[in-house]
């Protein structure tokens, strides 16, 4: 295919994407252990934006973005709101061990094909990379439906039936969408300031969702009870994303690498939620993160 000379993902790609995927991880394991995982989820938006309002006022004041720019901000913060409800969401009504690798794996799915047929980007993907992809997306379906073949062939609608699925869907696909889009919105606007606005998506998108349903009782409440995780949290929230956006502006990095390669997260969400929350961890949860991590590993191999 044209243009698979530049295609492959850099080391430093690599590793940003590597350890964003760790800090990913560890503040969804977060934000599932929190009383409210709705509105523990907010308070790290609140914490992300108070901590790096300083760095975020020297990037606007050093390189303020364009009008272009701003309209990338406006259409990443839409979408980001969207993720932030229905991702917390997905964790008040399922295990973080099946909500989380169904939202990764949509996204997984889907990422590729839209940066091939997204306007401006028009991107290829090696055969080898094709077959990563694939790896992650089989592992996902082990991890998550080992042994439950025959039952949701039986009863296909019986899965969506799960509110914590559905919103685990819904977010897959914001997650796709999002993924394309910050592709190119990092070339208009500094990645950790681009990064600052996702943040105040959570902080002020999410309060229309949430106040219907919590009073601020419930907002003290969840931080008196998590404070330090919280604050954690925040600033994982933060670096993890910032850290994708920064491997993103790099040149010749595509989305169609980086949005499956970053899915690695899934194996260490798995991990956290068998070993800290005692979730069922059956041989399908081993052998599906085996085959993501083995996907996310060919993936970085991949020319």
């Amino acid at each position: 295919m044209e243009g698979l000379a530049t295609a492959r993902m850099t080391d430093v790609a690599i590793v940003l994407v590597l350890i964003a995927a760790l800090a990913h991880a560890w503040w969804n394991f977060l934000a599932k252990r929190g009383t409210t995982p709705e509105l523990f989820t907010w308070w790290m938006a609140v914490v992300g934006n108070v901590v790096m309002a300083p760095l975020a006022i020297f990037l606007f004041l050093r390189d303020a973005p364009d009008l272009v720019g701003w309209a990338f901000i406006l259409a990443t913060w839409i979408l980001h709101a969207a993720y932030f409800v229905s991702l917390s969401r997905s964790y008040s009504r399922t295990d973080l061990s099946i909500a989380y690798p169904i939202a990764r794996g949509l996204g997984v799915m889907l990422i590729p094909a839209l940066a091939f047929a997204w306007p401006g980007l028009k991107e290829s993907i090696s055969a080898i990379a094709i077959l990563g992809v694939a790896l992650i997306l089989l592992g996902i379906f082990t991890l998550t439906w080992w042994g439950r073949v025959r039952e949701l062939l039986g009863a296909p609608g019986k899965l969506l039936r799960d509110r914590g699925v559905r919103y685990a869907v819904a977010t897959g696909l914001i997650i796709a969408v999002y993924s394309v889009l910050d592709k190119q919105g990092v070339q208009h606007v500094t990645p950790l300031l681009y990064m600052y606005f996702v943040i105040s998506s959570g902080t002020i998108g999410m309060l229309p969702f949430l106040r219907p349903s919590y009073r601020w009782q419930a907002f003290a409440a969840e931080w008196r009870a998590h404070r330090l995780s919280i604050a954690s949290g925040g600033i994982l929230q933060f670096a993890a994303y910032g850290m994708v956006l920064t491997a993103l502006s790099l040149p010749d990095v595509n989305v169609s690498y980086v949005g499956p390669f970053r899915e690695i997260a899934i194996v260490f969400g798995v991990v956290l939620g068998t070993l800290v929350l005692r979730e069922p961890f059956a041989r399908g949860r081993m052998l599906g993160a085996a085959m993501i991590a083995g996907g996310a590993l060919t993936i970085a191999l991949a020319p």
